[in-house]
């Protein structure tokens, strides 16, 4: 019969044995251990499976909130044209009206009336924004401009001149005539006498 410490002694050293070289069957069973159920990959096929809806939480906008009886408290946005649109019609308007022709979009009436509406509302703008020193060189450089076509246009025909400056309320002060030399210095007395002692005398 085999002592007690002489079976305990073996039976030790064997699972000693076993821990250092490790059967295929005890490595299979350590990386299964390893690998744990939740860690696994799922398909989204059993995923989608369950033909449960979703509740409707998980929707943004559900079914019957965007009904026209709600939107009645929804402040509506104001569509009104802008002051900068308004003027571009009355320009084109103008522009229309004193045109020469059906196709006229260069003479002298054509651009004077649409300066005119332009220079309103720069005005107006000028009037709010006083410190605008951008768009105040910008209104004075179109009042000189229109200022040089009304003066092409009161020599070219005088009439259309009287009816442009009546109806659009335009304030010109038509150029005078360019005095000749005589008119401009025939108030000065003229050169004085050379006096003798300077003449050199001729030989």
């Amino acid at each position: 019969m085999i002592p007690s410490r002489a079976l305990f002694a073996c039976l030790l050293l064997w699972s000693n044995c076993e821990a250092f070289s490790p059967s295929i069957g005890s490595r299979q069973s350590q990386l299964a251990q390893t690998v744990r159920k939740n860690d696994r990959f799922v398909p989204l096929q059993a995923l989608d499976d369950s033909d449960d809806e979703p509740s409707t939480d998980d929707f943004i906008v559900n079914i019957g909130d965007l009904d026209d009886d709600d939107t009645a408290g929804v402040a509506v946005l104001d569509v009104s044209p802008t002051l900068y649109e308004q003027s571009q019609e009355r320009m084109q308007q103008l522009q229309q009206k004193y045109r020469r022709s059906e196709t006229d979009t260069g003479s002298a009436e054509f651009q004077i009336a649409g300066m005119t509406e332009r220079i309103a509302y720069l005005t107006k703008h000028m009037q709010e924004h006083p410190k605008d020193f951008s768009t105040r060189r910008g209104l004075v450089a179109l009042v000189n401009k229109r200022r040089r076509l009304l003066n092409f246009l009161i020599k070219d025909d005088a009439s259309r001149y009287e009816e442009m400056i009546s109806s659009l309320g335009i304030r010109h002060k038509p150029p005078g005539r360019v005095p000749d030399r005589s008119e401009t210095y025939g108030r000065f007395p003229k050169q004085k006498a050379v006096k003798k002692h300077l003449v050199r005398k001729k030989k």
